[in-house]
This record gives structure tokens, sequence and C-alpha cells, in this order.
């Protein structure tokens, strides 16, 4: 096993080139934790134990970090309807300014990342997620629909929303880099689909990206460097990300979209290019196809820097294992059963 060392993860978020191929992956799955903790897998469910099986899952598949998020808020929602796939409709609790004032509003807990990382390997260190992103809260909370109604019928009432669950966010980022274990934060916000961004590029620089700048201006204050992972179509809004939020690495690609070789080139430099191997092709592509790929984009980076290889996304569970494994392979040179 190759050893870890969390600053080959900071210099491709510094757009330098690492000592060695280095890998980025947001999350994984239950699956692939389990099998890659091995016999160390904890069936205990208590925070300690469940990041202890993130450190070992991360670790033994050499990332240099594992993603956790050790606090215990969350913006409380209603019910959804289903689990897996649901209605960006469901479990609406804003509606209206009375139902806004009603809403039980807290703020973030301080998070014990240093008790957590007892089992933190030599050269690794946290990455911290959110609870979910600005945007993506704010239409957990009221609703897709309700939200573009209210763009045109309340406005004011969507800015107090936003504001509300922005500052909440920039406070959650702000207790994450008083750790010393805590080497990144991942603000995580999808913000669009297919086609286009979920809201209009306009409201999207008002509401959304002024929070967005604060929560990377708290990250920068704290001396680590700020990961935007968001899905959907940015590139109109690639310069705001870059110049004026100032994220340090982008992650979440898909090649219906721009293919991550696309995006190196076009922004690779400016930011860091994480992940990419688009997760549809990983599905329908041979192990050798998938290994000639990532060793492509490795060759591609090699001597420029700044990126990360892994998956376009995330590796759910409908993606086969081996699939998973040859990809990592071609950075790690490990084999893995």
């Amino acid at each position: 096993m190759r050893e870890r060392n969390f600053e080959n993860l900071l210099n491709v978020l510094r757009c330098e080139e690492p000592d060695r191929p280095t890998l980025f992956e947001f999350f994984l799955n239950q699956r692939l934790y389990k099998r890659l903790a091995g016999a160390q897998w904890s069936e205990e469910t208590d925070l300690p134990s469940w990041y202890g099986n993130m450190i070992l899952a991360f670790g033994r598949a050499g990332y240099d970090y594992a993603t956790v998020n050790g606090s215990f808020f969350r913006f409380p929602s209603g019910e959804k309807a289903a689990e897996k796939t649901i209605s960006l409709n469901d479990g609406v609790v804003i509606t209206d300014r009375n139902s806004f004032d009603a809403y039980p509003w807290s703020m973030p807990d301080p998070a014990e990342y240093d008790s957590l990382a007892l089992e933190l390997p030599r050269g690794m260190k946290f990455i911290v997620c959110g609870p979910g992103g600005v945007l993506e809260n704010v239409i957990w909370l009221m609703g897709y629909d309700n939200l573009c109604f209210l763009l045109a019928d309340d406005p004011a009432l969507v800015s107090d929303i936003f504001d509300a669950v922005g500052s909440r966010l920039v406070r959650h980022y702000e207790l994450a880099v008083q750790y010393d274990t805590v080497g990144a934060c991942i603000s995580n916000d999808d913000w669009g689909f297919k086609t286009q961004t979920m809201l209009s590029a306009a409201d999207m620089r008002k509401y959304v990206f002024p929070w967005h700048k604060r929560i990377v201006e708290t990250i920068h204050a704290g001396g680590r460097p700020a990961i935007l992972h968001s899905c959907g179509n940015l590139e109109p809004v690639m310069e705001d990300i870059i110049a004026d939020m100032r994220y340090d690495g982008k992650h979440s690609y898909e090649d219906v979209i721009c293919p991550v070789e696309e995006s190196y080139r076009r922004w690779g430099g400016r930011i860091a290019i994480l992940g990419g191997i688009d997760m549809d092709f990983i599905c329908r592509s041979t192990t050798d196809e998938i290994k000639r790929r990532s060793r492509d984009m490795l060759a591609r980076s090699a001597g420029k820097g700044g990126y990360a290889l892994g998956t376009g996304n995330s590796v759910p569970e409908y993606i086969d294992d081996e699939k998973y494994f040859a990809m990592i392979s071609v950075a790690t040179g490990e084999m893995y059963e």
C-alpha cells in the first residue's frame, strides 16, 4: 500500500503537479466501503465507528483523505415520497412568510473532528462536506416549483430564505476549519441539469453565488482550499466560479455536457479539475477501456498538474466494483480484491 500524503492533493488544488498520480472522489457506496474496510468494518452506528469505516475504506483505496461531515446539523424538511428517486417538490415546509417565521431554525453545532481522527493514518486528512448546499437546501425546504413562483411573487421572502440557509452553511465551515485534522472543504450544491442551471444565471448571481463566495472566503480564512461539487451544465457561470467565488477545485462532470478532457483544456490551470471519468462511460465500457481513458487523462495532465483521477460524480451501487478498481489502479498501481 502506497504512503498516504495529503500534500499531493493540496498540490493538485494549487494547480500544480503532485509527486504521484492522485485520486479524488466525493463518496463511494456502502458495498464498496465494507469491501475495502474488510474484517475491520464496524457494524456500530455511532459517529466515531462510522467515520472509522470511512477512514479505513478511503485509505485502503489509495486516497489521501476521507470525506466526512462530523456535524449533526441539518435543515429539517418534510417527508419524501421515495428513497432513491424523489421529486424536488416533496417535503416542502416553507411556502410563505408565516411558515418561514415558524420554521425551527437552528445553528450548526461544533463537530469533534479531532476525536474522530484517532485512527486517521499518518499523512491523511479529512475533507469536510456540507449538509447539502445553499440552493439544494432552499429547494428541499421550499420545493423547486414553489421557489420559481416565489421568485416572481415574493422575492423578499426568497432572499430571506437564502440568507437563513447561507449564513448557517458559512458557520458550518467556519467551525470545520478550526480543526487541524481538516485539510480541505467541499461545498456540495447541485446547480443544474444537462442543459442549464436550475435558476437563471442572473438569479444564481443574485441569490446563490454571494453565499458561496462567503463560504469560500470562510474556508480560505481558515487556511484551507475550497472544492465545489456541483452537477449540471455550469458553463455559463464557470467564470463566476473561478474568478469571483474563487473556488480552488471543481468536481462533477458529464460527457454529455462537457467531457473532462475538454474541461481540463478550457479551465485547467485556473481551477483544479477533479475526477471526470464519466459514470455512464464507466458503466458501459470494459475495464481495459476504462484504464485507457484514465491513463490518457493522467498523461494529459502530466507536467501541468491540477488534476486528480476519479469518476464524474461519485461511485453509486450500480457501478461494478471491478470497473471502479480498474480506474483507480491506474493511479495507485495496486491490485484490489
